[in-house]
């Protein structure tokens, strides 16, 4: 007999955890809980509430939460107040959404009574360590069930015949094959991978892309937009306030429409494989690039470049999923930290793909003193005489080393 007694299993109501679902009370005996996060992925998400209580699961099991807010205000916007990117481009959007999913699985276990968690991750992506590691670390004692890892249903062909003989009803854009793509998607981004995609020298479609226009089909005339900071995060849009999740909402609207936020990557999964994806994130790539801005007139220099220093790592940390490791939380502390000064506003040009900063200021913690920086007449509020000596102080060294090869 099992030891587990009740599992609580990440759900979208698809066609694979559809199958998982079946397999979990087929395999383990056990009660079901499931549990469907709403993180602004655009669909509808009752469907899901209707397939699980048609599969035997408690009304009282049935978890559908809206967590848009939660995971702009508390995953996202952290994030970005590093300017966080992966191996120079990946925004991160699938990997800053699995802690938030892993926090809420241990939530719903802890309510439930349940012994275990469940996901439909695969054993060779990235998403099976990410849920895991965030699990662990705020439930040490939770069991997990990987089914990708224990069954035999290693192909589609195979997940089908199980779901017919289960009498799990299957869409038609399943029986049709239905999206050639393996795609997650979230407020911050939309992904894809695999099929047409698993040949890196094969050019993206035009046709899969969801979010975004081509920015050849771009609108021929730019628009501007004016963010807000206050320590760091977006607060407004063009003079008007809004939540963080209506923040990146109507920035991916908006950025979608001037084709912005494409990328096509080879990445390096932290199971040690190259991956090839593609991404749509118009809305975080208009604000890592605002960011920098208001950052450029708010942080001391070495205050920049430390974290421009520490970056990588923190991205790294949240790739492989270790956000509520000690590490990534320390870091979260000293970048917090940073963003105290960073208030104020800056103007963007978006044009046919491009994000082009036009302008920022800050009225309370800008560091420009254009008495200084002027090319006309300072009246002295610098005295270029002092860059003799700052010159002579940092070449000594080279002065040195130089003397001494030409003595060889």
């Amino acid at each position: 007999m099992s030891e587990i007694k009740k599992v609580v299993l990440a759900y979208s109501g698809g066609l694979d955890t559809s199958v998982i679902l079946k397999w979990l009370q087929d395999t383990y005996q056990c009660e079901v809980v499931t549990f469907t996060a709403d993180l602004g992925q655009g669909e509808e998400l009752e469907p899901a509430r209707q397939k699980a209580l048609k599969a035997g699961i408690k009304p009282e099991n049935i978890f559908i939460d809206d967590l848009r807010e939660e995971f702009v205000r508390d995953f996202v916007y952290p994030m970005f107040r590093a300017n966080t990117v992966y191996e120079g481009e990946y925004l991160l959007g699938t990997s800053i959404a699995r802690p938030l999913i892993a926090k809420r699985l241990i939530e719903i276990a802890g309510k439930t009574g349940a012994q275990a968690i469940s996901h439909g991750a695969t054993g060779k992506g990235n998403d099976q360590v990410r849920f895991e590691l965030g699990a662990y670390a705020l439930n040490p004692n939770i069991k997990v069930i990987a089914p990708w890892r224990e069954w035999d249903l290693l192909s589609r062909e195979k997940l089908m015949a199980y779901a017919e003989k289960a009498g799990i009803e299957i869409e038609m854009k399943h029986k049709k094959g239905g999206s050639p793509y393996s795609m997650d998607a979230n407020l911050l981004h939309i992904s894809y991978e695999g099929r047409h995609l698993e040949d890196p020298a094969a050019e993206a479609e035009e046709s899969m892309w969801r979010w975004t226009t081509s920015p050849e089909n771009a609108p021929d005339a730019a628009e501007y937009l004016e963010l807000e900071f206050v320590h760091g995060d977006i607060v407004a849009l063009n003079g008007v306030k809004m939540t963080p999740a209506t923040v990146l909402s109507r920035l991916n609207e908006i950025g979608g429409k001037h084709g912005i936020g494409r990328l096509d990557l080879v990445e390096n999964r932290y199971v040690g494989m190259k991956s090839r994806g593609c991404y749509e994130t118009p809305g975080g790539t208009i604000m890592l690039k605002a960011h920098r801005a208001i950052e450029s007139i708010t942080l001391d220099r070495e205050v920049a470049h430390l974290k421009d220093d520490l970056m990588p790592r923190y991205a790294s940390m949240i790739y492989n999923g270790y956000w509520w490791g000690p590490e990534r939380r320390t870091l979260q502390t000293l970048i917090d930290y940073t963003q105290q000064t960073v208030n104020g506003w800056v103007r963007v040009k978006l044009y046919k793909g491009n994000v082009i900063v036009a302008g920022r200021d800050s009225k309370t913690d800008s560091l420009f003193d254009p008495t200084i920086a002027t090319f006309e007449d300072d009246k002295g509020a610098y005295d270029q005489k002092d860059a003799a000596g700052f010159i002579k102080l940092n070449a000594l060294r080279l002065r040195i080393a130089a003397k001494l090869n030409n003595r060889k």
